[in-house]
């Protein structure tokens, strides 16, 4: 018995989307998922069972990064169609959207209070932003490709970069300089993330392997190749031993890195694992993948006493077993129920699957610039009378008829439609005009200072000496 309660287990599967998972993220309030798709929505799932999800249109293409705030309050959305949209996560579905890139937007993030915001673009840069009012702060500009996703440090000091130039960069976020390049991947880097202690950072690429570095010493602590196809995506567990990754080789793995060896192997997805991250507290992680599919697991392996873990590994014969690494901080105690000493630990080869049903999904908008849906997309039959059913009706009723339903429908004159665009534009340059301006002043400014300093040391040495 405490073998199987010890195993990662499959506690829900959510099915909406119509294309690729590109990102998962849980609320910190632990009610709800949100998930976004190369089919330009994004969808938030209530954990409350037959609640129905949500799935917010307004994105033009598709939606690569989602992220909530440290509230809950917002949650944000990277689109390739270059702007990033702040959603609050409820069924009125309102947002404010935001131009922040001249190219696709991969990646988003918010600091740890919640003030700031940092995206990454194809556009090489890496920016900061006010999460109020979404003002620009300032552009991090020395990747020389893409720049796949970019993180900030739990103390918010720091900010770390992966980009397709096939290096990993450490910003500070006060002095915004660049005060360190890893190079030691062989591809383009697809994922980066912080260690809870803020001490160490790994990144998943393309060559198939996971590295993390201690960044005190900019030194590689560990490189994992437990994966045989790229790695997408890699999210560190709240007790900061504990990093689980997403592969195209469509599995998910759980690294142990006290040990500094891999723990877990998970078959779940039908095809490329995409993305994966725990929920804050680590007692969940989500998994999302090309089949389309949002994969919820419960943890299950943190609640054990870590040294039953490292006899389990003890009792393992390996052929070449990895490093043996064991300063990665911080060594955090796991919580200890007192149940017996468990058996062996390895991934269970069939994963329990609840058998849930589906949820309804209301369609929030279209938003206003958004694509119009066509008619007769979405049936409008169910009403209110879908609270009433219980859950065997509403299986019933969802193999009879879709489940999705809009919440109303909203149209504007194509002639309004046009001149907002119109204005939203124009608003546009002005904002990046004034940006312009802005730094082009700062710029007169640090010049002429520069030039009253050296003519204050011209006029030092050459005036005269008593």
């Amino acid at each position: 018995m405490a073998t199987v309660l010890e195993d990662p287990t499959l506690e829900r599967h959510f099915k909406g989307h119509r294309d690729t998972v590109t990102s998962v993220d849980f609320n910190p309030n632990m009610k709800q998922l949100a998930s976004g798709s190369m089919d330009s929505c994004l969808m938030v799932w209530n954990f409350k069972p037959q609640m129905r999800a949500y799935r917010f249109v307004g994105h033009k293409d598709a939606i690569l990064d989602v992220c909530f705030s440290p509230s809950g309050h917002l949650v944000a959305s990277a689109s390739r169609d270059k702007t990033v949209r702040l959603w609050i996560p409820s069924v009125k579905g309102e947002s404010t959207v935001f131009k922040a890139h001249t190219a696709t937007v991969r990646s988003v993030d918010f600091s740890s209070d919640g003030q700031l915001i940092c995206t990454a673009s194809d556009d090489k840069t890496v920016k900061v932003w006010t999460t109020h009012r979404q003002k620009f702060q300032f552009s991090l500009n020395q990747h020389m490709n893409w720049v796949r996703c970019a993180r900030f440090s739990p103390d918010g000091r720091l900010i770390v970069s992966g980009s397709d130039d096939k290096t990993v960069k450490l910003w500070d976020r006060q002095s915004k300089e660049c005060v360190h390049t890893f190079f030691e991947h062989g591809g383009f880097v697809n994922h980066v993330a912080f260690h809870p202690s803020g001490t160490c950072i790994a990144a998943a690429g393309t060559d198939s392997t996971v590295k993390v570095w201690d960044i005190r010493m900019n030194k590689l602590l560990q490189h994992y190749t437990a994966h045989t196809a790229p790695v997408n995506s890699l999210s560190f567990h709240s007790s900061g031993n504990y990093l689980i990754t997403a592969s195209d080789d469509s599995t998910l793995k759980v690294l142990d890195l006290l040990e500094g060896r891999l723990f877990y192997t998970l078959h779940g997805h039908q095809g490329p694992a995409t993305s994966v991250s725990f929920s804050r507290s680590g007692e969940y992680f989500a998994s999302g993948g090309s089949d389309e599919q949002v994969l919820v697991w419960k943890t299950n392996f943190d609640q054990i006493d870590y040294n039953e873990v490292l006899q389990s590994h003890r009792r393992k014969s390996y052929v070449d077993p990895p490093p043996h690494i064991h300063d990665i901080p911080p060594r955090s105690p796991h919580r200890s129920p007192a149940r017996a000493t468990s058996g062996k630990l390895g991934a269970r080869s069939e994963l329990r699957n609840m058998s849930d049903i589906t949820p309804g999904v209301t369609d929030v908008g279209p938003a206003l610039f958004s694509h119009p849906q066509h008619p007769g997309q979405f049936n409008t039959s169910g009403g209110l009378r879908d609270l009433e059913l219980t859950s065997g009706d509403q299986a019933m009723r969802d193999r009879l008829q879709p489940s999705t339903q809009p919440l109303e429908q909203k149209t504007i004159p194509t002639e309004l439609g046009n001149t907002l665009e119109h204005i939203v534009g124009q608003l546009d340059i002005i904002t990046q005009t004034v940006s312009i301006l802005e730094q082009r002043l700062t710029m007169t400014e640090n010049k002429l200072r520069e030039c009253l300093d050296n003519q204050q040391k011209i006029t030092l040495q050459i005036r005269p000496t008593d």
